[in-house]
């Protein structure tokens, strides 16, 4: 290449050309002498050209890989990818053969009809419509709320500076997403009424360099080509984006230098059978002769670009754009990150999925129920011609009867003249025997309505068919269960929308202002806030499709708090249904903690009649709070105006959560005196060392408190014993019955002593008698007296054993009615102890 130049050229100046250079200079001298490996010749006229030699040139990682290409090379590569998207356009012929015929029978045009006569009905059932608006109409108001279609989700652990940062990236998100895309929306709208139609729908995510921002477009399933046998987006080796663009948006991408710069045939139009169905539609013929679209096949491929290869042969991810037409490429970019050492596929775009099928694109409503909706039709046309004929009957009339003006239809109320060859009008007419529309076919036509509404899961839900006392667990399952469908969608809908944010969220990071274009916290990027610790997620819940089912489970939670509300946090409880039921500002309705303020327990227990939020801190004398407490619960007053309240059960709730609140508190103030010492703030994280030496000194500590506790209490128990009524009444019968036993025992004691006493008296008497006789019966009486003397002394020894024992058997006796005595009063005790 010859270049004329009035300066002299440093190697700079040519240092981005391919091709060898011829440049001409003013001054060879000197260019030789910069450039001493260049080749000098002398022109005719004199002058000098130097040649430079081909130049090396290494391309960036974001160049547009055709510059570095040559014609040959880039011819290849189109013959070769142009092969590869025909074989995918065939693999996905029957989805596509069948999505074609389905599109006529969304009803919204109208057909003129010729058979079986001119005229013939022609209306389409909306069954398919219905389906459709009503799918698309749900999964809009779940998709993209108001405030914004995405919120933010910490990875790892919470800290106050994420929690910022979170808010921040959602707060940014959202705003790009409602305020500066503002496209997302209108996308999203026809987004969500193709995908239950086509049963796939996809969104691509890319910086347009002509607007200087990222940017979201739908792509429709009939312009996103992929081989029918491939797994999913993620995994398939190619993908083709087949777009259509004005001749003048190519050439703004051109200036840009985002594609090649080269010249471009003339268009040719051309329509799918899908696009002219999609015309057919709204009974709009496509414009073929004003038509300067171009076809650009924009194909995701894994490929092995000459000149490019890799070290071990693998085919890496490159975005590569042909003109359709001419075949000429336009541009060739690298398809991962710089720093990926592993070279994965970025993703631009996400696949909504409405129901899985056998290959790689969905199954919609057009395949599930599009023939319940064409026999639907079939259906109905049949009874609106059986009611046209039934109301303007045709029939026979004789040859010779003359009807003046026979051509037109007579008018109701209208009499014309007739020639009647002979006899009598109805002898000269004969009417065909057409029905009225039968009863069975409008039955088979809505059990086919009903099939085809159950099957697409858009069945009203009748309200007032179901028991309003029922339990809101009962409730929920209908509901459920008729959504079950919906449900399943919904979710699969939340997991590609799931993937979307994140590919914006990075697309924004890389192109979009490092700066916040307004006022955020002091020294916050975009550059730095969109990181891996902030996770994108949509605001959609994917375990409830409708406002209904959310309503109803947060109605089951509110029931089970309840029955344990010391469980559950009421007042968020309150504030996610609020939420729910799409109320703003949930938090001035219900104040949050940190905005209720200390009270007496005075102006608690009012705040609690009047079924206001309390809390107790930490300060608090909470056993004075309880003292207070609980003798207004055991006010019998109170006690019968608050049972005459419908939110009595509420009111002793929350008053007995709240005092086991206090109750918390109390027993912390317990364990710190054990301690001697004051515990750490229960709001602030506690080191693990720190929580596992804390833990050991606080069981000593409980251990301790347990002990005094029931110390306390076993004295408690029986100082309430002693002044228990029926406990000293069984304790003075206990006493009677131990002195009954006593005096019996001094009795048969004193009894056995007279005995004895008598026995003596009886022996003296006898003695003296015996002294007292003569002395004349000699030494044979004393003998006799002696003898009995001896006999009475026996007598008197036997007696005595006998009185010993007698007394042994009495003392035996009375220390086992002693002993039935004290076990009966350990029975007594025991029982009232158990009492």
């Amino acid at each position: 290449m010859a270049t004329n130049v009035d300066r002299a050229l440093t190697p700079a100046d040519i240092g981005d050309e391919e091709e060898d250079f011829e440049v001409t200079f003013e001054n060879p001298d000197m260019a030789i002498a910069e450039n001493p490996e260049a080749v000098v010749i002398e022109n005719d006229d004199g002058s000098v050209t130097l040649e430079f030699g081909e130049q090396e040139m290494e391309a960036e990682h974001g160049d547009n890989l055709v510059e570095y290409l040559s014609e040959n090379d880039l011819s290849l590569i189109s013959q070769e990818l142009m092969a590869s998207y025909d074989a995918d356009v065939r693999s996905r012929k029957d989805w596509s053969k069948t999505y074609t015929k389905g599109l006529k029978l969304l009803g919204l045009g109208f057909e003129d009809r010729t058979f079986p006569w001119q005229g013939a009905s022609g209306v389409f059932h909306p069954l398919l419509t219905e389906a459709v608006i009503r799918a698309q109409s749900q999964m809009m108001l779940e998709m993209f709320p108001a405030e914004g279609p995405a919120r933010g989700k910490m990875v790892g652990k919470e800290t106050p500076e994420k929690i910022k940062q979170n808010l921040r990236v959602e707060t940014d998100l959202n705003y790009h997403l409602t305020e500066v895309m503002y496209e997302y929306r209108t996308d999203t709208e026809q987004l969500l009424f193709n995908l239950p139609l086509a049963g796939s729908a996809f969104r691509k995510v890319y910086y347009d360099p002509t607007i200087g921002r990222v940017t979201a477009c739908f792509v429709p399933a009939e312009d996103f080509i992929v081989n029918y046998g491939a797994t999913d987006l993620r995994s398939c080796s190619r993908a083709t984006h087949r777009m259509k663009k004005p001749i003048n948006e190519i050439l703004k991408l051109q200036a840009v230098g985002f594609y090649r710069d080269v010249d471009l045939p003339d268009t040719v139009p051309e329509y799918s059978d899908i696009e002219k169905a999609e015309g057919d539609i709204g009974d709009q013929e496509p414009t073929i002769e004003h038509d300067d679209r171009h076809t650009l096949l924009e194909m995701y491929v894994d490929y092995d670009v000459p000149g490019f290869e890799d070290e071990d042969g693998i085919a890496l991810p490159y975005i590569i754009t042909i003109e359709k037409g001419s075949g000429k490429v336009l541009s060739i970019y690298r398809n991962w990150e710089e720093e990926d050492m592993y070279r994965q596929k970025v993703m631009h775009f996400s696949h909504y999925k409405y129901i899985p099928g056998p290959g790689f694109y969905g199954l919609g409503l057009i395949h599930i129920i599009g023939g319940l909706a064409k026999s639907a039709t079939s259906v109905l046309r049949q009874l609106i011609d059986a009611g046209t004929l039934a109301n303007l009957p045709a029939g026979l009339k004789s040859r010779g009867l003359r009807i003046k003006g026979d051509d037109s239809p007579i008018k109701p109320g209208e009499f014309r003249d007739v020639d009647v060859p002979g006899g009598a009008i109805k002898d000269n007419i004969t009417f065909l025997p057409y029905k009225e529309p039968s009863t069975v076919l409008y039955q088979l036509l809505t059990g086919l309505i009903d099939e085809g509404r159950r099957l697409a899961s858009v069945a009203d839900l009748k309200i007032s068919d179901m028991n309003s006392q029922a339990p809101v667990g009962t409730t929920l399952a209908i509901i459920e269960r008729t959504m079950k469908v919906m449900s399943a969608i919904q979710a699969r809908v939340h997991a590609a929308l799931k993937e979307e944010p994140r590919i914006i969220a990075r697309t924004i990071k890389d192109y979009g202002n490092p700066e916040y274009e307004y006022e955020v916290d002091e020294g916050a990027t975009r550059a730095q806030d969109y990181d891996e610790r902030i996770d994108i997620i949509p605001v959609s819940d994917p375990n409830a499709s409708t406002m209904a089912q959310r309503i109803m489970q947060y109605q089951a939670a509110l029931q089970l708090s309840q029955q344990a509300p010391q469980l559950y946090d009421l007042p968020e409880l309150h504030r996610q249904m609020i939420d729910a039921l799409g109320l703003k500002e949930a938090e001035k309705l219900i104040p949050t903690s940190e905005e209720e303020k200390p009270m007496d327990p005075v102006s608690e227990n009012m705040a609690l009649l009047n079924s206001k939020p309390v809390k107790a801190f930490l300060y608090q004398d909470h056993e004075a709070h309880i003292q207070v407490h609980m003798a207004a619960l055991q006010d019998p007053k109170i006690q019968q105006l608050v049972g005459q309240s419908p939110m009595a059960k509420a009111i002793t709730a929350a008053a007995a959560a709240h005092i086991q609140e206090h109750v918390g508190f109390q027993y912390r103030r317990e364990i710190e005196k054990q301690m001697g010492v004051s515990l750490p703030d229960p709001e602030k994280p506690l080191p693990e060392d720190v929580e596992l030496q804390l833990s050991r000194t606080v069981a000593e500590a409980a251990d301790r408190l347990l002990k005094k506790d029931q110390r306390e209490a076993a004295q408690e128990k029986a100082r309430q014993q002693e002044e228990d009524p029926i406990f000293q009444l069984q304790r003075a019968e206990l006493a009677v019955k131990r002195a009954e036993v006593e005096r019996k025992a001094a009795e048969d004691k004193m009894d056995a002593a007279l005995k004895e006493k008598e026995l003596a008296v009886k022996l003296e008497i006898e003695r003296n008698r015996l002294a007292s006789r003569e002395k004349v019966e000699g030494a044979k009486i004393g003998l006799e007296a002696v003898d009995n003397i001896r006999e009475a002394q026996a007598k008197n020894r036997e007696i005595s054993s006998n009185e010993h024992i007698e007394g042994a058997k009495l003392g035996q006796k009375i220390s086992e009615k002693l002993l039935d005595n004290a076990k009966e009063e350990k029975n007594v005790n025991k029982s009232i102890d158990e009492s």
